[in-house]
């Protein structure tokens, strides 16, 4: 494990051989798999469980409740959101806000700019566009691209 010097680190649930560029912060409850790349400027929240072999580019802040499974990769300024209905100044401690699980299955692959909903599943070796807004599921294996993202085509994976 590698950790900048510049960056927070809190958690000690750190998989060997994973990188921490800098200016990052991570959380004491998060979990990160092995040989992971989190690259500068990355906020990890603590109900976070990231895979092995996962690659965050810069700029990506990972919620409460954002689950990413093995070999994804979030590409730079990926948006996700875990609050469908955000206030300033909630105190979700006292509102027992219990947010709704994203899920980044395995292999799939987010391109810079996407906008990921709440409470959303990604499909295993789906690909999401660059700049994408996604609203809804993405089945397996799909590659999806634009506002409201829809599926163009099914990938054949053989």
């Amino acid at each position: 494990m590698k950790i900048h010097k510049f960056s927070d680190v809190q958690s000690k649930d750190i998989g060997e051989g994973t990188t921490i560029w800098q200016y990052c912060v991570v959380l004491s409850g998060a979990k990160i798999g092995d040989n992971c790349n989190i690259c500068a400027n990355c906020f990890i929240e603590n109900d976070v469980v990231i895979g092995d072999k996962v690659t965050i580019k810069n700029g990506v802040s990972i919620f409460d409740s954002i689950y990413i499974e093995n070999n994804v990769f979030i590409g730079p300024n990926v948006t996700f959101t875990n609050d469908p209905y955000p206030k300033s100044m909630r105190d979700s401690i006292k509102e027992n806000i219990n947010y709704q699980r994203t899920t980044i299955c395995e292999g799939a692959s987010i391109g810079g700019g996407a906008t990921i909903l709440p409470g959303i599943r990604v499909g295993k070796n789906a690909i999401v566009g660059a700049g994408s807004v996604v609203a809804k599921d993405v089945p397996n294996d799909a590659i999806i691209f634009g506002e409201s993202a829809k599926v163009i085509r099914i990938a054949n994976n053989n």
